[in-house]
Parts: C-alpha cells; structure tokens; sequence
C-alpha cells in the first residue's frame, strides 16, 4: 500500500528563496531511496513550501525518515525555518479515474 506525505515548511522571513535551494539540494539522495516514488517541492501561495511525497509501502518512508538523506535535509534547513515542518501521513482513497483519483 503506497503512503502520500505532506511536509509543509514555515520559511523565516525573507528566506524562502534559501530553504527552496536547500530542499532541492536533497532531491538526488531521496529520489534514490528505494521505494521513492514522488517527491517534489511545491511553492504555496501562503508563503510556506510543501514537500509532496510518495512512498511505495510504509516501510519505504520509515526507513526514509530515519536515513542520510533527511539528516542532511534538517541540518540543509536549520536557521531557514522557524520550527519543524507539519508533516501529515496519508494513505490514498482513490476515486474516479485511476490516473486522476489518487497521487
């Protein structure tokens, strides 16, 4: 069963541009994790940056949070942000088409 996550960082003022770069620096090392299947930034309207996310099984994501990637990721943000990210954990519920009703 896949798992979609949401990571919304709260940049420090005038310091969006900088945590953009430094997420995106990390995109290589967590593109390469084994069951990797979406991980993409997203610039939100409110000012905040949104990791979106897609993990092949719950295992996948666990070992993603516990590895060299997010370690490098959370040290890369620190001083960017001003508190961590608001994660939310998801498992989809698809609906109406399959290429339209679920990430």
């Amino acid at each position: 069963m896949t798992v979609v996550v949401t990571a919304v960082f709260h940049p420090v003022e005038g310091q969006r541009p900088a945590l953009i770069e430094a997420l995106s620096a990390a995109m290589h090392a967590v593109h390469a994790e084994d069951g990797c299947l979406l991980y993409a930034i997203h610039a939100a309207s409110d000012g905040t940056v949104v990791m979106i996310e897609k993990w092949a099984e719950p295992a996948a994501l666990a070992a993603h949070a516990q590895g060299d990637a997010v370690k490098a990721l959370q040290a890369a943000v620190a001083g960017l942000v001003t508190g961590p990210a608001e994660v939310v954990t998801m498992t989809p519920v698809p609906a109406g088409t399959q290429s339209q009703g679920a990430l």
